[in-house]
């Protein structure tokens, strides 16, 4: 009598055209996951997907906008399965201290962040739950666990995404879902700061002015491979990961 087949684990990762959820992908595809890359820059996670197949790994490529719903359903229902949600889409935008704060920039992050990850997270939860063993990864921030002059508006998203893994974490509990929240604090990226700052690069490099070693996507990306990793029964609830170098969002060690 033959076994069955081994089923490969259908990992599915939000905003994996760039930083830390293209790194994510590939850690996850060396992990044996078939990893579906979302983001709505089509040529980048299409790129991502050829690089992944020509190394032998099983990759698809789907654009997608995470704050479309109807998209976001449609992108759901054509998926045979799924074990794994890396929900990383999300960014941030200004720096502007609240008396003065865009309040298009807050709604945008509240949008992308908090609403995007309730999206995938709803539409793919049954997929989720009929897979005997899913996981739900919601990639929060630091700003989400403390206020920082300046970040009020990523601070505010960032809580609504943390919040909502952990009501969500409660709500399910019992079921064959466990829900991961991995807090990155400094983290350089090709683009984070740039965007945050609107094409600046010159605001973009004093945020990292000085400071010898911040984290890299690759870090972030090896602590959520990590989380999915563990035997299904382990719930790795919170992982907060910083640099040596920061103490907290306001206390970072520069050298001159």
């Amino acid at each position: 009598m033959t076994s069955a087949p081994a089923v490969t684990p259908v990992a599915v990762v939000t905003g994996a055209s760039s930083g830390i959820g293209a790194a994510t992908a590939r850690q996850l595809a060396e992990a044996g996951h078939r990893v579906v890359l979302t983001a709505r820059r089509k040529d980048r996670i299409e790129a991502l997907a050829a690089e992944l197949t020509a190394a032998g790994h099983q990759a698809a490529a789907h654009p997608l906008d995470v704050t479309d719903r109807a998209a976001v359903d449609a992108f759901a229902a054509g998926l045979d399965r799924c074990d794994v949600l890396v929900n990383n889409a999300g960014g941030a935008l200004g720096a502007d201290p609240v008396a003065t704060g865009d309040p298009a920039d807050w709604r945008q992050m509240y949008e992308v962040n908090v609403i995007g990850t309730l999206n995938l997270t709803q539409a793919l939860l049954p997929a989720l739950t009929a897979s005997g063993a899913g996981t739900v990864v919601v990639v929060s921030s630091t700003a989400g666990h403390a206020a920082y002059e300046g970040g009020a508006g990523y601070v505010a998203a960032k809580n609504g995404a943390r919040v909502l893994a952990e009501t969500l974490r409660l709500e399910i509990v019992g079921t064959p879902v466990r829900v991961v929240e991995v807090a990155p604090g400094m983290v350089k990226t090709e683009e984070f700061a740039t965007t945050r700052f609107r094409g600046d690069t010159e605001k973009a490099a004093k945020v990292y002015e000085g400071v010898a070693e911040p984290l890299t996507a690759d870090d972030v990306a090896d602590t959520i491979a990590w989380a999915v990793t563990r035997p299904p029964h382990v719930n790795i609830d919170l992982l907060v990961v910083r640099p040596r170098a920061q103490a907290s969002n306001s206390k970072v060690h520069r050298e001159r």
